[in-house]
């Protein structure tokens, strides 16, 4: 809501903007999705656009893990309930240690971020003043890492589609953005040969991130060779297929015209938007561990095996059954959610379902409204709320929302008769 009112403010816009579509740009900023009905470099001024920056990084670390992190830095001490607070806020698996883990999330996430805005500085120096490079460098790479997908460019990436440099350093920081940053301290600590063994949850994620960014290359490059593709070369393809696959999870950055895209590709990249990244990051949706989790559980059950387990550790039943329940509850949502979009704004299913999925996975690609704005630009009053509502929910975890609206779940005391059910 304070992005929103500041978006309203004179300074912030060029010409008029209405409440609804400051209120959807401010939620897709601090929702890290990407998604927008007013054109970012256009409609914005420079102050509106740093307000948006601002909103994108707050978002990006979490409202809890950014107030601490200034509390400890005023040598404030933390109190038991908000080291609780932070822990579940970042995902840390244990009390020792969450102030230190903070500081070193805050020193990568900083480390990180000014190599990306060296490096896409330098680039874009080629082709504008040094100023504009620099503040172009430093609000992308902002974006990139919290995996956003806003862009001062009208067209997104695409004028960039062929640049290699663009084309890996976008990627790879949505990548370091997207696996957590549980993962990135935890393999900071391993190569220094303070620990002699990556967690469990650390190799899900890198193993989930590597195929899944395989498949989606795979799934784009089987189905848009002589589509999408059709005009580019063999090389051009591959670094095509590679930034769409990064993107297609976490961010909404894009070097191609996805309204071009076959129907059978906006329907499988739903399940890559679903999917999202991993916990504890910069990334939405129903997160890869729990995909992976998921198929380990329907893994154990076809062999008949209820002791399920994976690089020589189990893995205890209630993980695999709120896994499940994440993914059911997501998919209710979405669907939910698509069918009243559908019904009301009376648009094409299928753009509608991309949309949904974007906005849940917060990710931001969007097959677009015929010019520079996200699909969402076509929908009314009503359904720009729905959409705001799904990016909202894709951040804050299906888990935390339902709770909201079911309440704390109540331990029973009371255990009945087992009772049998045929399947």
């Amino acid at each position: 809501m304070l992005g929103t009112l500041l978006l309203l403010m004179p300074f912030a816009h060029y010409g008029e903007i209405r409440f609804i579509d400051a209120l959807f740009t401010s939620t897709s900023a601090v929702c890290v999705t990407g998604l927008i009905v007013k054109d970012t470099p256009v409609d914005f001024t420079p102050i509106g656009q740093v307000i948006i920056m601002i909103l994108i990084q707050i978002g990006g670390l979490g409202y809890m893990t950014a107030v601490t992190f200034l509390a400890v830095m005023r040598r404030q001490k933390l109190g038991h309930r908000d080291r609780l607070i932070l822990q579940e806020s970042l995902n840390y698996p244990g009390m020792d240690g969450l102030v230190r883990f903070l500081k070193i999330v805050f020193g990568s996430i900083f480390i990180i971020e000014v190599i990306g805005m060296i490096v896409l500085t330098l680039r874009f120096w080629a082709d504008m003043p040094i100023e504009k490079a620099a503040w172009f460098g430093i609000f992308h790479a902002v974006s990139a890492f919290n995996n956003a997908g806003f862009s001062l460019f009208s067209d997104n990436m695409m004028g960039y589609s062929k640049d290699v440099v663009i084309n890996l350093t976008i990627p790879i920081l949505i990548i370091l953005g997207g696996v957590g940053y549980l993962v990135l301290t935890e393999l900071y600590h391993y190569r220094k040969k303070e620990i002699l063994r990556l967690s469990t949850h650390t190799k899900i994620v890198l193993i989930m991130t590597v195929i899944l960014i395989v498949m989606g290359m795979g799934l784009l490059l089987s189905l848009e060779w002589n589509n999408a593709f059709k005009m580019l070369s063999w090389d051009e393809k591959l670094l095509a297929a590679w930034f769409a696959s990064v993107n297609y999870r976490t961010a909404g950055f894009n070097t191609i015209d996805l309204s071009t895209l076959s129907d059978a590709n906006l329907f499988f990249s739903t399940f890559f938007m679903m999917i999202g990244g991993a916990p504890g990051g910069t990334a939405g949706g129903i997160k890869i561990t729990a995909v992976a989790l998921a198929l380990i559980g329907v893994w154990y059950t076809l062999r008949g095996d209820t002791h399920a387990h994976i690089f020589r550790r189990s893995i205890s039943q209630y993980q695999i059954n709120k896994a499940y329940a994440i993914i059911f509850i997501a998919s209710i949502y979405v669907v939910f959610s698509t069918v009243l979009l559908s019904e009301v704004e009376r648009l094409p299913f299928l753009r509608t379902l991309f949309e949904a999925c974007s906005a849940f996975g917060t990710v931001g690609l969007s097959t677009g409204n015929g010019g520079v704005l996200s699909y969402s630009a076509l929908f009314s009053d009503w359904g720009k709320a729905n959409i705001i509502l799904l990016m909202f929910m894709g951040r804050i975890g299906v888990f935390a929302f339902t709770l909201v609206i079911v309440g704390k779940a109540v331990q029973s005391r009371i255990k009945y008769a087992e009772g049998k059910v045929i399947l």
